[in-house]
């Protein structure tokens, strides 16, 4: 369970532009463990303290994957349990921010006015085709629900 944040030599920094701005500069945010200074100071506690995150997350992530199937939020349960594990864990950081970058890439394809068009076009083709079932259900049974139809 290495966060990075054990050793002076492995502390990750963020990819961030730190461009000296006259008189202050900006800040760069390490990667690595955000517990606090007393709890980083004494190995044993830093130890527990990661192995209770890794174990909240766990939970959080696996209460995710059964909301998958399941009625619930499940993406964004998962998600959560990620960003629990990001608040300890490199690994979690590098993760959560790959994935905000392609979800914000995705967005901005979503705005594409080529793709907002196709996606206009198969929705109406959808909702015809579905309006017809529906059409064609009422014209045969009437507006019955399936479990009273009668024997015909």
């Amino acid at each position: 369970m290495n966060t990075g944040s054990d050793a002076a030599g492995e502390v990750a920094m963020a990819a961030n532009d730190a461009r000296s701005d006259g008189a202050a500069e900006r800040q760069e945010q390490a990667l690595g463990s955000r517990a606090p200074e007393f709890i980083r100071a004494r190995r044993f506690l830093h130890l527990s303290w990661q192995v209770g995150i890794f174990v909240v997350g766990l939970a959080v992530v696996v209460a995710g994957i059964v909301m998958l199937p399941l009625p619930g939020p499940g993406w964004v349960v998962i998600f959560g349990g990620m960003a629990i594990w990001a608040t300890e864990f490199v690994w979690a950081q590098l993760v959560l921010r790959w994935t905000k970058r392609k979800v914000t890439e995705a967005a901005q394809r979503a705005l594409d006015p080529k793709v907002r068009r196709r996606n206009i076009i198969l929705t109406s083709i959808g909702l015809v085709i579905v309006t017809a079932v529906v059409g064609f259900y009422v014209w045969k049974f009437g507006v019955v629900m399936p479990w009273k139809i009668k024997d015909q």
